[in-house]
């Protein structure tokens, strides 16, 4: 099992090409963005010439790759084009915010391919990579001065859900209501101990990564990526005394949901699925995790400074 956040630096065996004068190395990088921003066009392209540039072989998800070509006028030429989940590469890039990284995340899979994160979109804590920074990020993996840190999943178990949906969690598992104004009531079990019953709009089970998502916006606790701990935090809870709950990565988590109307939503990473009552919820630490590309001096620490603006004084 990997601990989260735990840093290494990433060796990566390339394909070898030899010519007559020299040998040297080709680095495969798997191209994902977001296929809703038009108007960065520029960002897109930057990033395309410095990869040829730099001798890369590049594949590309086929959808991003019909979004530039019909909507933003750009013809990169890739190795590949990626249709399924059935690729392999040294590094796959994420082009746009959190969102994109999560769907990159989901493509990976088990792969174990680091995702480095080049923001497009808005705050950023996974695509922390600003688009000013492309050449100069770039630069540093080719010649291998980046580290890897290995991020921790949840992964829901339950009878209620398709066998084609994908129950791993980057960010957070929610729990939340559906076609009613009423509460759900939500009976948690840690271990099979249990713990409480959460009457409120909601329940969120996020990881470390996750704890500056949708958990933080409802006033849970940031936790740093290399913490071995799960939150807890209920949305909109009925009871003022009910607090978010730091827990250890290793405890598993049983729900039974309560609603009026016999459904509720069930949210991973954003994918959505209606559930009905009757099914209980497992939600445990995954057996894998997901590998993030991060540059030598960016620290969570000065993301967090940055992001949240912390000190930020409009007086001065």
């Amino acid at each position: 099992m990997y601990a989260s956040g735990k840093k290494h630096v990433h060796s990566l065996s390339y394909r070898v090409a030899t010519t007559r004068q020299y040998t040297f190395k080709i680095m495969r990088i798997a191209v994902f963005g977001n296929k809703y921003q038009k108007e960065k066009s520029a960002q897109s392209e930057l990033l395309f010439n410095v990869l040829e540039k730099y001798g890369v072989e590049i594949s590309i998800c086929k959808d991003f790759y019909a979004f530039l070509v019909s909507n933003m006028n750009l013809h990169p030429q890739p190795k590949q084009l990626i249709t399924d989940n059935h690729f392999d590469a040294d590094i796959a890039i994420s082009m746009g915010g959190d969102g994109t990284f999560l769907k990159t995340a989901e493509r990976i899979g088990e792969k174990n391919i680091p995702i480095l994160g080049i923001n497009t979109g808005r705050l950023g804590f996974l695509a922390d990579v600003a688009p000013h920074e492309i050449e100069n990020t770039i630069s540093e993996i080719i010649n291998g001065k980046y580290h890897v840190e290995e991020r921790t999943l949840l992964q829901l178990q339950t009878k209620g859900l398709s066998t084609t949906f994908y129950p791993y969690a980057l960010n957070e598992i929610a729990i939340s209501k559906r076609d009613s104004s009423s509460m759900l009531t939500i009976h948690t079990y840690l271990d099979n101990n249990y713990l409480n019953a959460y009457q409120a709009d909601g329940l969120i089970i996020a990881t470390p990564t996750g704890s500056t998502a949708y958990s933080l916006s409802v006033g849970g606790p940031i936790i740093v990526p290399q913490a071995h701990n799960f939150v807890i935090t209920a949305v909109a809870p009925h009871s003022l005394n009910v607090r978010p709950l730091v827990i250890n990565d290793n405890s598993v988590i049983r729900l039974q949901v309560e609603s009026r109307n016999t459904n509720f939503l069930i949210g991973v990473d954003g994918r959505s699925a209606v559930m009905n009552t009757q099914y209980e919820l497992n939600i445990r630490k995954a057996d894998y995790t997901t590998k993030v590309v991060k540059r030598p001096n960016h620290l969570f620490h000065n993301t967090l400074r940055n992001k949240l603006m912390w000190g930020a004084d409009k007086r001065i």
